[in-house]
């Protein structure tokens, strides 16, 4: 059987045995099509030709196309499973592609706002239940660094004012107590005051509409959107990006990087230092714009 009929065979064994999506089989079709493309121009005419060496050249090749870490990862995976049919065909007698690693992509760093945009938009008008409400969702996230999910499913129960903190449950299931500060404490007991005036289904819920019903995760994205526009705030403003502020700003206040670690809920450290990349980045615009042989980078 040709190459062709082979990745053809394949693909077909995909769709009925692992029943794959569509959109999964497409993204198999095209790295299969690379390999066999690849494969052509190197004369390769049979499957068992394939060697590692081979394999990184194919990835190199698709590297200098402009093909990042996570797509490189995701060929390789598909050479992989694609090598492992070959073999249980007997067509192949060893995977040409273990143990070959793509190479990493930089890790994209989290958008964030700065101190004074947070202050913009925290400062919103709070002239009717809709707006107490969502102030306190605001004041929350940046408060506490929670996640939707985590806020979304908060119950009244959950908090202590007295206490000033809010019992999250996050991934994974676990249960982790996080401080809540007094900006945040003061609004949400605003809020509380007007949601006891709303009847409905979801009586524990910390944060519902008009209805009596729990926020979705949905509404409350589309609320803080609103809020960004209204406040002159000209970004794509997401739930998450009040997460990462809160972090930035508590780690370039603090430099405690395992507290804020354990704030956000993160299982590892390596996630968090994500963080002390935007702190340094911040520290380089200040010494670019302060320090005299910064400034006088660029002179002839």
């Amino acid at each position: 059987m040709e190459r062709s009929g082979w990745i053809a065979h394949f693909l077909e064994s995909l769709r009925v045995e692992r029943r794959l999506s569509p959109h999964t089989l497409s993204a198999y079709r095209r790295d299969l099509a690379s390999l066999d493309a690849f494969c052509a121009a190197e004369a390769i005419a049979h499957w068992n030709q394939l060697t590692a060496h081979h394999i990184r050249a194919l990835v190199a090749a698709q590297h200098r196309r402009g093909l990042d870490g996570r797509s490189l990862q995701r060929l390789l995976s598909a050479l992989r499973s694609f090598f492992e049919y070959l073999i249980g065909q007997q067509e192949l007698g060893h995977n040409p592609a273990a143990g070959i690693r793509a190479p990493k992509s930089p890790r994209r760093l989290p958008d964030t706002l700065d101190v004074d945009q947070m202050i913009r938009l925290l400062e919103l008008p709070a002239d009717g239940p809709l707006a107490i409400r969502d102030r306190a969702i605001m004041e929350l996230f940046y408060s506490s660094g929670l996640r939707l999910s985590e806020l979304v499913n908060l119950d009244i129960t959950d908090l202590d004012l007295n206490d000033g903190t809010v019992r999250v449950t996050g991934k994974g299931n676990k249960t982790r107590i996080v401080p809540v500060g007094r900006h945040a404490r003061e609004a949400l007991k605003t809020w509380i005051d007007q949601r006891m005036a709303i009847p409905g289904p979801d009586e524990q819920a910390l944060f519902i509409g008009l209805a009596g019903r729990r926020m979705t995760p949905r509404a409350i994205q589309a609320r803080i959107k609103l809020w960004a526009r209204r406040q002159g705030l000209d970004i794509n403003l997401h739930p998450h990006m009040l997460r990462h502020s809160f972090a930035s700003h508590l780690l370039e206040s603090s430099g405690d990087l395992r507290a804020v670690q354990e704030l956000l809920g993160h299982a590892d450290i390596s996630t968090t230092q994500i963080y002390t990349h935007l702190d340094f980045q911040h520290l380089a615009q200040v010494y670019d714009a302060a320090h005299p042989r910064a400034k006088r980078r660029g002179r002839a």
